[in-house]
């Protein structure tokens, strides 16, 4: 069966089709012929099996598992019935309070009166604790928000354009115990805020889809790593100018610095959780 004819008989996109395909969950043999992908009537059972599971919110990780038998079906959708039982409280919750609160035709932030919706302050915390959980995670929103990609960013080109009239016309780009074992022009200087761009706009949508298959929290995590990326980025031409001039001959003091720079991050993100 060709994929065009998995397309029919699924209703499933080729993206789709595709994407179970690099992630090991459906693996079509080869015609040793022409070389293309022929699906077995097994394989487009399993597509169809996947994508009914991932329309409840089953993770590609647990339907791995289930596929290999490692864990049960009836377990897995208990969990997940029971997750969403939680997750629909939590939203009819949420609803009755936006009812309860449009019924003041005047209602302000100033003159909000909390307990008038909520007399028990401390069951409604409760109940919100999984939205307080996101909130308690100030680490991660403060390292992977907009502000500091765009720091990352001006920082990386700003040593750019002020070290590049002071290069030598060959810079290092692959060392090898202490030594340079690669040259290359002084222009790929300017590859490394290049490479901030590319990893937030290009590279980052990829990660996000990963996370959302594999995850919860999607948008945070894909931005966190995001800008660990480019601070790595960042890092790699910060040790090359100090190697060129002599400053510095092993990239040991710049992973140190950057375990600085992220402790000094986690603690203003811990700071501002408990303010």
């Amino acid at each position: 069966m060709t994929i065009k004819e998995v397309e029919e008989a699924t209703k499933l996109p080729r993206s789709n089709i595709r994407f179970y395909e690099r992630e090991g969950l459906v693996v079509p043999e080869r015609n040793v012929s022409n070389g293309y992908r022929e699906y077995s009537e097994t394989d487009v059972d399993n597509i169809r099996k996947i994508a009914y599971l991932r329309t409840i919110g089953i993770p590609l990780e647990t339907i791995r598992e289930l596929m290999d038998g490692s864990k049960s079906l009836y377990r897995t959708v208990k969990s997940q019935a029971k997750r969403l039982d939680d997750q629909m409280e939590d939203l009819e919750n949420a609803r009755r309070l936006c009812d309860a609160m449009l019924q003041d035709k005047e209602i302000h932030f100033s003159n909000l009166d909390v307990e008038h919706y909520v007399p028990d302050l401390q069951e409604q915390w409760k109940k919100s604790r999984n939205i307080f959980c996101m909130d308690s995670a100030g680490f991660l929103y403060l390292w992977g928000g907009m502000a500091m990609w765009c720091v990352l960013f001006v920082v990386s080109m700003i040593t750019a354009l002020l070290s590049y009239r002071h290069l030598p016309p060959e810079i290092p780009i692959q060392w090898s115990h202490g030594a340079a074992s690669s040259m290359a022009g002084r222009y790929v200087i300017f590859l490394y805020p290049a490479a901030c761009i590319v990893i937030r706009y290009v590279l980052r949508p990829f990660i996000w889809r990963w996370l959302y298959m594999h995850t919860v929290y999607s948008d945070s995590l894909a931005d966190y790593i995001t800008n660990s990326l480019c601070l790595v980025a960042v890092s790699v031409k910060i040790f090359t100018l100090l190697y060129v001039h002599g400053t510095v001959k092993h990239i040991t003091v710049v992973l140190l610095a950057d375990t600085i720079v992220l402790a000094a991050v986690f603690l203003a993100g811990h700071s501002r959780r408990h303010k």
